[in-house]
This record gives structure tokens, sequence and C-alpha cells, in this order.
């Protein structure tokens, strides 16, 4: 896959899938744009893409209305020429349906009216240019079954409306060559987890989950973004609207 001249903006992308993304998509030729809201990961990251090819950095909490709307302006102002996007900013705190309180509902909430309001301007912008474009959401699997060992209400609510706003999209985008994609991971080996799991207990923990998976192991960002690199190129160009199961075959099967 070859992604000379194309600029990719990832929301999410100074960690963990996104971030791997960003480093793929540099490496074949193309330069990127993260957005992540911790500044050394963000400064980390830039500068790891930098010895590779071009890169930018945002640095900014979403979930803050004022803070989304100045990365929106940012990215209309400096970035319009971006004919590749990935959504890859999550949060995942799995708690008991009855736990759950209304803040930490609406942290996911606010990230997804910013992830929708950051697609709407980066989809202006290939409308505007007329080259069309490509755009990849990191939804889950959470978002179509239940587990038990990860009680996820709240987290699956906000990530199935990000599989139906890829569908909603890949409809209303396709007359101006804007292919609309998503992908439904289980288990991958992230950051994420450190926000409930003690980081030194991290690997231990996820290693319990590989017997889940009916491959045997659980995900790592490289097989993620092996899929989203293939879903942004132009050999997915007849490839829209499509929710890819990239999950080590548990929607097929689990083994517990």
């Amino acid at each position: 896959m070859d992604f000379t001249g194309r600029k990719l903006i990832v929301v999410g992308g100074s960690s963990g899938m996104g971030r791997q993304v960003a480093a793929d998509v540099v490496s074949r030729g193309g330069s990127a744009v993260v957005i992540g809201s911790r500044p050394e990961r963000v400064e980390k990251t830039v500068a790891d893409l930098a010895t590779r090819g071009q890169a930018w950095g945002i640095t900014a909490d979403l979930r803050d209305p004022a803070e989304a709307t100045r990365v929106r302006e940012e990215l209309a102002d400096q970035h319009a020429d971006a004919t590749l996007l990935v959504n890859a900013a999550g949060v995942f705190k799995p708690l008991p349906f009855l736990e759950h309180t209304a803040a930490d509902y609406d942290s996911y909430l606010d990230l997804n009216k910013a992830t929708f309001l950051i697609t709407q301007t980066v989809a202006q912008g290939m409308v505007n240019s007329g080259q069309g474009g490509a755009m990849v959401n990191i939804g889950s699997m959470w978002a179509k079954q239940a587990i038990a060992a990860t009680p996820s209400s709240a987290y699956s609510m906000a990530k199935a409306g990000l599989h139906a706003l890829t569908q909603h999209l890949a409809l209303e985008l396709a007359a101006y060559k804007i292919r609309v994609n998503a992908i439904s991971p289980a288990v991958v080996a992230t950051p994420i987890y450190e926000g409930f799991i003690p980081p030194a207990e991290v690997s231990t923990v996820l290693a319990g989950f590989d017997s889940f998976h009916p491959i045997g192991r659980i995900g790592t960002t490289e097989d993620v973004s092996a899929a989203v690199t293939f879903l942004l190129s132009d050999q997915a160009g007849w490839v829209t609207g499509a929710i890819w199961d990239v999950d080590g075959g548990v929607m097929a099967g689990r083994n517990q």
C-alpha cells in the first residue's frame, strides 16, 4: 500500500491503535496529524513519526467542548488537505450498569460528540477539495456482544453509535468519493486498560483473555492497523459502509 502524498488525521493518534496506524501510513509515504489528550504522548509520537516522514501534533481534551472547537478550527485552517481520517479516540472503564454516574456516562458521549463534529470538519475539507477520501472508525466488539467479565453498557452505547454513524456517512458521502468504514476489535493490547488496571498488572490480566479468542491470543495494534490501513487504501476502493470484525474470531463463536 502506498500513501505517498496523502495526509492522515488520527483522532486518538498518540497511543495504541491510532498511533500504530499513523506510523504505518507515514512509513508508506504519507503524513499524519495526531490528536491526543496527553502532551507528552503527543510530543513523543510526533518525534517518532518525524524520523519516518512529516507529522504534526494537536493536544486537546476532546470531552471539553471548547477544546474540541479549537481542534476543529485548527484542522480547517491548517489541514483541510487531509484525505484520510481515523477516529480512534476512546474511553473504556467497565462498570456495572447500576454503578454508572451521569458524569462518567457523559465522558463517553462528549467524546462521541467531538468525534462527530471533527469528522464533519474533515469531511467538509474533502468535499471542498474534490479529491474525496477515506475514513475508518474504530468501533468495538462490545457494541455487538455483551461480556459478563467486562460490563460496559455506556461504552457499548458509544461504540454502537459509531457503528451507526459509519453506515450513515457511507451513504451520504459516497457521492463525494468519500468512503467510510469501521472495524470492530475484541481485546487488543493497548494503554487504554491502564485506566482501570494497574500498569504493572495489565499484561497478566490481558493474557487471561487469550483463550477467549478462537485464534488463541489477544490482538496487537499491528493486527488492527493492517485492517485499517487496507480500508484507507485504494485497494479497498469498492468497500464502504462495512463494519469489519477484527477480533480473533470472537464474533464467530467464543471459546468461553
